[in-house]
């Protein structure tokens, strides 16, 4: 018996790929922003939380975690965004 394959070469199945790959980075950036802040013992708020997770641009995402280094308070990440 043999099983047909063509939709996992398709270019659907690679768009379908490459969408997870984009999640996952995105909610692996927001971690580490979230994972600085908390390791600095800084107070994160639910808003800011909700903000951080629920952005899904990784280039915002790296700026947030420079920010997140040196950030005096969690709402200050956002301050040049």
């Amino acid at each position: 018996m043999t099983m047909d394959l063509s939709f996992y070469k398709s270019d659907l199945s690679e768009e379908i790929r490459e969408e997870a790959r984009a999640e996952g980075a995105a909610q692996c950036g927001a971690e580490n922003v979230l994972i600085v802040l908390e390791v600095r013992g800084i107070n994160v708020p639910e808003g800011v939380r909700e903000r951080v997770t629920g952005c899904d641009d990784l280039k915002i995402l790296r700026r947030w975690h420079r920010r997140a280094v040196t950030a005096p308070t969690a709402e200050d990440t956002f301050e040049d965004a």
